[in-house]
């Protein structure tokens, strides 16, 4: 059968009834189009002529016709209104060595849109410049896009002097806040920002000058490690009331009243509320997608599509967010959870470390587990309220219920921005994460190139721009990387608890492998590797990140990584901050040619430094890389097989040529071609540098470094 021949989907459906499985191999592949506009008809025939309207129409079309041949669906540009997920099972993806691609018609941009306008504006009160509009009664939200940036919430700051902390609340010491006359309390929320992590737990109700919490929130906001009682380096927190009319005191805040569906916005002073374009998003999921470990998913790729609006409202119930590190959280009420835990868990404790393999992953807005050979090329991820993109998460953070049990799935030429949430969160963080109880529920061979990400985790702001936490083999390449409170790549979890043989400190100080009954957290040790192995992470281009946290790096790894390598990434323009650090646990890693402007500290490791003589973090290498300041974090030594070699210390500001063609090469490379979102483009590079000389594909002609 010729290439270019196209098919009708009725050609297409008898193919697959007349020809024998084994045949297909033995011709090329029949291929068809079905074509969707928001102008459509769902009763017309799919046809470029006659388009379909909606996407879950499109989608039966698919079914109908992917056992008989490729199957490529065209959006026209436009916005398509989804009023529930989009969930794509097996039978969505690819059938019988055929292909399933969702792509933009040319010079279109098909917005798949959780949201829903919001108009109709008018004074509420004109002292304090408050508009208000009319929603559906029991519409709830905890994000607002206002002519496509995402507006803040209703808050005020307090300061932490004026708290005191209870296993039930707090008790404010200020009484002129008058917190207990205020209306729908139960609504009101407390945010913590600390070290390095981002909290909110919700109120139960204000009696004087008592706040009583909802639990279990509270309970798990309040123990183990930068807690909101205690958080790290308190000098360097904040603690904020969220979520009342009466907090709505800022340019550019909100606040939502489900029961009498009213929405309030203080815009900023000239702006005109009768031409604003503001969207509510209504849903938590725009895409989730997922087969089975034993029938995955397969052979589905995403082309120029845009995904917008949604809002994970998990943080809104009884349970809060009880963020332990790049949004992982704590849920319901441990059984060993201690009395007096503000005095006996301040920074830790054997009972916090029972419920270390039970953390709930925030969801992502689209999201794959049970899945191969996906392709997400060209994209947008705007205006999105959590993780924009979720791929292998264990399955709580998943709608399908399934979790893990991805393979060969590349994330190139996409641009994230806008976020609530951080941009990409892959692998999961319980035990079938790093240690499969089934080979197939293993995380492998992720891609991640090109990718453009600005002005992310703007709510939830502990998660990182990029988290990959057990995936084998990943590769995270030539990605542009700013506007980011918290970290800019990071690999790796678990602080090397759950590596062979464990980690030395965590047995001694915290007592996490012994046994409940003796006073131990009662987690196992394991005697095999886990599945973070073999990961890349270069010619990367980082800046403006660590905007708010000071722990983290702009680069960063947790527990043991063989055959690990951070190469020829350029940090820069991260102020106070640390670039490259290898957290607890960081075994078998090299950190080579990457080049490392102006950070308080260029590199930094963990090294437990309590637990001496035991080795917490060793066998791992810094290799002729450039940078301008001297300072480094934790015990670089021979004793720990931690080196720094062959560096390179500039004082005078003049780079070398190489780290100037390191420079030149990190970030998008120009075959990607424009990786960009209206004004939201990379950083300009200097005009007098040398052009990027190739990518890693073509390693074999570049000079090595």
């Amino acid at each position: 059968m010729p290439a270019d021949r196209y098919l009708t989907l009725a050609a297409i459906l008898a193919f697959a009834v007349v020809l024998p499985a084994q045949a297909q191999t033995k011709w090329t592949h029949p291929h068809s189009d079905i074509y969707v506009s928001p102008s459509g008809d769902d009763t017309a025939d799919g046809s470029g002529a006659h388009p379909f309207k909606t996407l879950p129409r499109a989608q039966k079309a698919v079914r109908a016709a992917n056992a008989g041949g490729d199957i490529t669906v065209i959006l026209a540009d436009g916005v398509y209104p989804l009023t529930a997920p989009l969930i794509f099972t097996q039978a969505d993806g690819g059938q019988k060595g055929f292909s399933v691609v969702w792509k933009a018609a040319p010079q279109a941009r098909p917005v798949l849109s959780g949201g829903v306008g919001v108009t109709g504006w008018k004074v509420h009160d004109a002292a304090k410049h408050i508009y208000v509009a009319d929603v559906p009664k029991g519409t709830d939200s905890r994000q607002l896009w206002v002519n496509d940036k995402l507006a803040e919430r209703a808050q005020i700051e307090i300061s932490r002097d004026t708290v005191t902390f209870t296993e039930t609340g707090m008790v404010l010491k200020d009484a002129s806040l008058n917190l207990a006359a205020l209306p729908d309390q139960h609504r009101i929320e407390v945010e913590s920002q600390g070290f390095f992590t981002s909290r909110f737990s919700p109120v139960e109700k204000i009696t004087g000058n008592t706040i009583t919490m909802q639990q279990p929130a509270w309970s798990n906001n309040i123990w183990g490690y930068d807690s909101i009682p205690y958080p790290f380096h308190p000098e360097l927190s904040h603690l904020l009331l969220q979520n009342s009319l009466a907090f709505l005191t800022k340019a550019n805040q909100w606040y939502i009243d489900p029961a009498a569906g009213k929405l309030y916005y203080k815009p900023a002073d000239g702006a005109d509320m009768r031409t604003a374009k503001v969207v509510l998003p209504r849903l938590e999921v725009l895409v989730s997608a997922a087969g089975t470990p034993d029938a995955p998913i397969s052979d589905l790729s995403f082309t120029g599509l845009q995904f917008s609006y949604t809002s994970w409202m998990g943080p809104s119930s009884p349970e809060g967010f009880a963020s332990q590190q790049s949004g992982s959280f704590l849920t319901g009420r441990a059984a060993a959870f201690p009395k007096n835990v503000l005095e006996v868990c301040k920074t830790g404790c054997p009972e916090f470390e029972t419920v270390r393999n039970t953390w709930h992953q925030t969801p992502a807005a689209v999201q794959f587990a049970a899945a191969e050979h996906i392709v997400l090329d060209g994209n947008v991820f705007a205006h999105l309220g959590q993780y924009a993109l979720g791929i292998g998460n264990d399955k709580n953070a998943n709608l399908s219920g399934q979790g893990l049990a991805t393979a060969d799935i590349v994330v190139s030429r996409n641009v994230f921005t806008d976020l609530a949430g951080g941009a990409i969160l892959s692998g999961g963080v319980l035990p079938d994460a790093h240690h499969p109880s089934d080979p197939k529920l293993t995380n492998r061979q992720l891609v991640i190139e090109n990718n453009l990400i600005q002005n992310i985790s703007q709510d939830y702001k502990d998660n990182s721009a990029i988290l990959s936490t057990y995936v084998w083999n990943t590769v995270i390449i030539h990605n542009d990387i700013s506007g980011a409170p918290y970290d800019a790549i990071d690999v790796g979890y678990g602080w090397g608890y759950v590596d062979a043989g464990g980690n030395p400190n965590y047995r001694t100080r915290q007592r996490g492998y012994g046994t409940v009954a003796q006073g131990g957290g009662g987690n196992p040790v394991y005697d095999t590797p886990t599945t973070h192995k073999d990961v890349f992470v270069g010619f990367n281009r980082v800046y403006k990140v660590k905007q708010l946290f000071a722990d983290g790096g702009a680069i960063y790894n947790l527990g043991a990584c063989p055959d690990c390598v951070f190469a020829e990434n350029h940090v820069f323009d991260i102020g106070d901050r640390i670039a490259l650090y290898f957290d607890e646990g960081s075994r078998g890693i090299l950190a080579r040619n990457n080049v490392v402007e102006d950070a308080s500290q260029w590199l930094n490791i963990n090294t437990a430094r309590s637990a001496l003589p035991l080795r917490t973090s060793t066998n791992n290498t810094a290799r002729g890389n450039w940078h301008n300041t001297t300072k480094t974090g934790g015990i670089w030594s021979a004793y720990q097989e931690d080196l720094i070699v062959d560096d390179h210390l500039i004082t005078d500001g003049k780079w070398p040529d190489e780290a100037k063609q390191v420079m030149a090469n990190a970030g998008i490379m120009p075959e990607a071609g424009p990786v960009e979102f209206g004004d939201v483009k990379p950083r300009a590079k200097p005009v007098d540098w040398p052009k990027p000389d190739g990518s890693p594909v073509a390693e074999k002609i570049r000079k090595p470094q």
